[in-house]
């Protein structure tokens, strides 16, 4: 009887000690065992208050921020503002040529100019279309470095890049050439033309032999109609 009695109390007090130490590590409630063996539970509120307290603070604090923030973003708006110059629009320009350097895109979207005078290419006066001309001619002359590494796309590209500023140059310079010259100047160019086209095939078509045919009669052909140029 006495061991069985020793027993229980050893049961007892052990128990305590597991409940007391596994309680005080979460430290939010505690167990305490009275004289006559009644557990009694007591429980802390220090953590919630203090949760209670943290959260209104944490609110000011951003909304503190916030306002200081607004200021802050005023103050520049109203300083860039206040260094703001005002643009003094005119009127708009006229549809074609109202700007400078804006012709060439302008009588595109012209609709009421005829239909062949809405060109992507800058009129040029006769003198200046001459020397455009030969210019391109140059342009045209320097292919040979491309057919000589065979590379076709390039041949093709300057050929006809060139070829369509000439045609526009050429018909300038003959339109204001006396009468009896522009028959003469129309078939050489009609010459010249024809030999382009010819050696823009035999890029197309990969032909060493060809464009280097073509390539010899369209310098002829240029050099002809230079020449009558001035």
């Amino acid at each position: 009887m006495a061991q069985a009695m020793a027993s229980m109390t050893g049961l007892r007090g052990s128990s305590q000690a597991v409940l007391e130490g596994s309680l005080q590590l979460s430290g939010s409630t505690r167990l305490n065992v009275n004289g006559n063996g009644r557990l009694a539970m007591t429980r802390s509120g220090l953590t919630i208050r203090a949760q209670q307290v943290a959260e209104p603070e944490t609110s000011r604090r951003a909304v503190l921020g916030l306002v200081a923030a607004g200021l802050a973003s005023g103050s520049f708006v109203q300083a860039v503002l206040a260094e703001a110059k005002p643009i003094k629009l005119g009127p708009p320009p006229p549809p074609s040529g109202g700007l400078p350097g804006t012709l060439n895109s302008d009588e595109a979207r012209d609709l009421d100019l005829p239909l062949k005078d809405r060109f992507f290419i800058q009129p040029l006066t006769p003198v200046q279309a001459a020397q455009r001309a030969k210019e391109s001619a140059k342009e045209i002359v320097g292919v040979k470095e491309f057919i000589a590494k065979k590379a076709w796309p390039y041949v093709q590209m300057d050929l006809r890049l060139r070829a369509e500023y000439l045609r526009f140059d050429l018909n300038t310079v003959i339109a204001a050439k006396p009468k009896e010259e522009k028959k003469f100047l129309k078939d050489l160019t009609g010459k010249l033309f024809q030999d382009i086209s010819n050696l823009d095939h035999a890029a197309k078509i990969k032909s060493t032999p060809e464009a280097e045919k073509y390539y010899a009669e369209t310098v002829s052909s240029l050099n002809n109609v230079l020449a009558k140029l001035g």
